[in-house]
């Protein structure tokens, strides 16, 4: 899908600056076959409200995090196969250009209501820490200033960055360095949301 350059300078990006966002990630016939999908997901009522933590410690707290998911079952869902191919991509280039020993994904899709939001946060559990990179694919149809729901990258040096959510927008990050929230949103935000896995024996030099 893209070229092997390409590749290259976007895992470069990544492991120099901890995260990268890229435009244009999936062509539009994807897109609005994912939208399209996740819409109807949420009409059939199949979204549950998300928690917080892993294993024991578990917990829905609205206080902290307002949307609802539907976990992604590659097997189950086979409308959306050309995506999960696309991540096992992602999971090559970064196994043979990082090192990496990533040797699965987590998916689901999300959808923040107006007045929600997640507070700042790591993607990497305490309990559980085999999540090494996250990725959000964005699948808000004309989001435009005043709408809510970026993604705030906070920065070691201070100078966060914000992610507005644009249609077909990817952003890719360390899942255990890099702390975020979702901005609250006035309207209706959707995304694909998922984490490559690792086997902890071997984490890669690049991106330590």
């Amino acid at each position: 899908m893209f070229s092997e350059d390409q590749w290259i300078e976007w895992v470069d990006k990544l492991a120099q600056d901890d995260y990268i966002i890229i435009d244009d990630f999936i062509p539009e016939s994807l897109y609005y076959q994912i939208r399209s999908f996740l819409l109807h997901q949420r009409d059939e009522e199949e979204f549950s409200k998300a928690g917080i933590g892993a294993l024991g410690e578990y917990q829905i707290k609205n206080s902290v995090r307002g949307d609802f998911v539907y976990w992604l079952d590659a097997q189950r869902d086979q409308a959306l196969a050309p995506f999960f191919e696309l991540t096992q991509e992602l999971i090559s280039k970064l196994n043979r250009y990082c090192f990496l020993s990533l040797s699965g994904s987590e998916f689901h899709l999300a959808y923040y209501p107006p007045g929600t939001y997640y507070h700042r946060h790591l993607d990497q559990f305490r309990e559980r820490s085999n999540r090494l990179i996250s990725m959000v694919l964005y699948l808000n149809e004309n989001w435009k200033p005043g709408d809510g729901g970026e993604l705030k990258i906070f920065r070691p040096d201070g100078n966060d960055v914000l992610c507005e959510p644009h249609a077909r927008r990817c952003i890719i990050f360390k899942s255990d360095v890099v702390e975020h929230e979702v901005l609250l949103t006035h309207t209706d935000r959707y995304s694909l949301t998922g984490w490559l896995l690792y086997q902890p024996a071997s984490l890669g030099y690049l991106l330590s």
